[in-house]
């Protein structure tokens, strides 16, 4: 006679039960699911099997399922794929932050004894990662000039497994030739990662210009409201690993957690290989997984993405208009301005608008400790933009890099990446454009006019300087 299936069983009559079991158990069906209008929260740690023999198959990769939310979880499965879709890609995996998003993402295609060629132009934290903690670990990178596209072609070794770049750099703005750099990954068959915070997928879809992976920190843009830690990890389906499968035995070759097989196998044809490892080995085994609820609120932010980026860009450009005409200002560097060195970079890969994270430096006067006075006063003058180091929030912030965000760069480091003593780093947020610009104006003015006061006062000072 055949066994009978779990679906052939009646249900079990609700067993009598005492007060304390009530209280843990009553009134949850965990195989009910309620037909909500927006995602649901799954604040869970573990999900119900329906039988030893489901969870044996989940945990072995022959079938797709809820097991922990370590790896994966429901509330998070909906933000991977919603951001896979917005940059048009195959898979995606959600972490708990946009630094550990560059982990995963880079540990996935190198491991110790290889080798990674990375923008000198990098926010600190990620320079700090690669520099510091991945020598650590025996991955070494070269750092090059992102604008020297012969630089990248001459680091690229036979150990080389990834190029990476932020496609908007921060603080500066230098907008990436990314199709350039795409065709020296190409040539030299590695994936080229992109960083696509400052950009998101609606100012630049990476993939048009030959990315291969995309990496966010969520916590910014996609976001948008500075309350939520998170990143994500995209495959965009452009690099196949299975052409050279020699170099990428972690994917191609037998994976002791899938049974009989390679991650190529199981999910080539269906999913992502790449995200399949970075969920199941790096997520999995390092821990920096998204919680659903930062999930649920990255989700929420996504819902207004492009309304925000269309008032953040507009109003950036406004302010960096204003600042350039400012006497106390004696550069800024956006890419939308005319007279930037990436504005015609920006006009072909930034087609919905101009990064609203860009700097400006205000003048130097070669005394360290002096320069830093005149960032602190021009900064405790503020009142509309805030202090906060983060970029990518609805409200404006204002940060110097210098001392705060890249702090942990040499001076040779800052100087190859445009960073001096009195670059002072804008977020524009989403407040009335005008109050950011007087905000800035009244900070400004009080240089101006000390400026003129000294002048002033050496002016006077020579009369009688001649006399004596």
């Amino acid at each position: 006679m055949p066994r009978a299936t779990d679906n052939d069983l009646p249900p079990r009559p609700a067993a009598p039960r005492s007060f304390a079991t009530a209280q843990v158990q009553a009134g949850f069906d965990s195989g009910v699911a309620e037909n909500t209008a927006v995602p649901a929260i799954h604040q869970s740690n573990g999900f119900e099997f329906r039988s030893l023999s489901e969870a044996r198959d989940l945990f072995a990769l022959r079938k797709d399922g809820n097991i922990y939310s370590r790896a994966a979880n429901p509330t998070v499965l909906v933000f991977e794929r919603r951001v896979a879709e917005l940059e048009g890609g195959i898979g995606a995996a959600g972490v708990a932050s946009g630094q550990a998003a560059v982990a995963v993402a880079l540990l996935a295609l190198a491991k110790q004894g290889e080798h990674i060629v990375a923008a000198r132009q990098l926010y600190g934290g990620t320079v700090d990662l690669l520099q510091d903690t991945f020598a650590d670990w025996g991955i070494e990178v070269s750092f090059v000039d992102q604008d020297d596209i012969e630089a990248w072609r001459a680091a690229v070794r036979p150990t080389t497994r990834a190029l990476f770049a932020e496609s908007i750099s921060n603080p500066i703005a230098q907008v990436l030739d990314l199709g350039a750099v795409a065709a020296v990954a190409r040539a030299a068959s590695v994936p080229l990662v992109i960083d696509n915070t400052v950009a998101t997928p609606y100012l630049q879809r990476a993939k048009d210009f030959g990315a291969d992976i995309v990496v966010h920190s969520a916590t910014k843009f996609l976001g948008g409201h500075g309350t939520s830690l998170g990143g994500v990890v995209v495959d965009l389906g452009t690099f196949d690993f299975t052409v050279q499968p020699e170099r990428w035995p972690q994917l191609t070759q037998t994976y002791p957690r899938v049974p009989d097989g390679s991650l190529v196998e199981r999910f080539g044809q269906t999913g992502s290989p790449y995200i399949a490892l970075v969920k199941t080995k790096y997520v999995h085994d390092l821990g920096p997984s998204l919680s659903a609820f930062n999930a649920f609120q990255l989700l929420q932010g996504l819902e207004t993405l492009d309304l925000r980026m269309q008032r953040h860009t507009e109003s950036a450009l406004t302010v960096a208009r204003f600042l350039e005409t400012h006497p106390a200002v004696a550069r800024v560097h956006h890419p939308g301005l005319d007279s930037s060195p990436w504005r015609a970079q920006a006009q072909t890969y930034l087609p919905h608008g101009v990064s609203s994270v860009f700097a400006f430096d205000l003048p130097a006067t070669g005394d360290a400790e002096a320069d830093f006075r005149l960032v602190e006063e021009f900064i405790s003058r503020l009142q509309v933009v805030r202090l906060v180091a983060n970029i990518g929030d609805a409200r404006s912030l204002v940060a110097h890099p210098a001392s705060m965000t890249h702090s942990h760069m040499s001076p040779t480091q800052l100087a190859e990446a445009h960073i001096g003593p009195t670059t002072v780093r804008l977020s524009i947020g989403l407040e009335d454009a005008r109050d950011i610009v007087d905000d800035l104006a009244r900070a400004l003015d009080r240089i101006t006019e000390s400026a003129q006061s000294a002048q002033s006062a050496d002016a006077a000072r020579q009369p009688e300087a001649v006399a004596r």
